[in-house]
């Protein structure tokens, strides 16, 4: 079974969205330039535990540049994958779109967007390995 893992949501305003969430929920926010395309991460829980105010199942996400130009500007989930190439023939082969070729995240690992049978845009990701970055 392949978990989901983190979660993404498109901004207009960087900083509006940071101060948004970081007062409305305690989130931390941690703003990314654009060699990273100017990513934010949002860490909604330090760790799996519930004295943390966190839970099993809690995860945390970030938040990326609202582009006009790109569909699927919408919130999604990302689910972790052993192999990607065999996890995007599977979302094909299910009725599934896989959106591109996956591209490399750096200290990350590898990552492609693709569209559910109703048309929900999600992503996957293989982790990279730990001690192979």
């Amino acid at each position: 079974m392949d978990p989901v893992v983190h979660f993404e949501m498109p901004y207009k305003d960087r900083d509006r969205a940071g101060r948004f969430y970081e007062t409305a929920f305690g989130w931390k926010t941690q703003k990314f330039g654009p060699e990273m395309g100017n990513y934010m991460l949002a860490t909604t829980a330090s760790q799996d535990s519930p004295q943390e105010g966190a839970f099993r199942g809690a995860i945390n996400g970030g938040l990326f540049p609202y582009d006009e130009k790109m569909p699927g500007q919408h919130p999604s989930v990302v689910i972790a994958v052993g192999d990607i190439r065999a996890s995007m023939k599977k979302v094909n082969q299910a009725g599934g779109e896989v959106l591109g070729e996956p591209m490399e995240i750096p200290g990350v690992g590898q990552y492609v967007a693709f569209h559910d049978t109703e048309r929900n845009r999600l992503s996957m990701l293989q982790p990279l390995m730990p001690g192979s970055a």
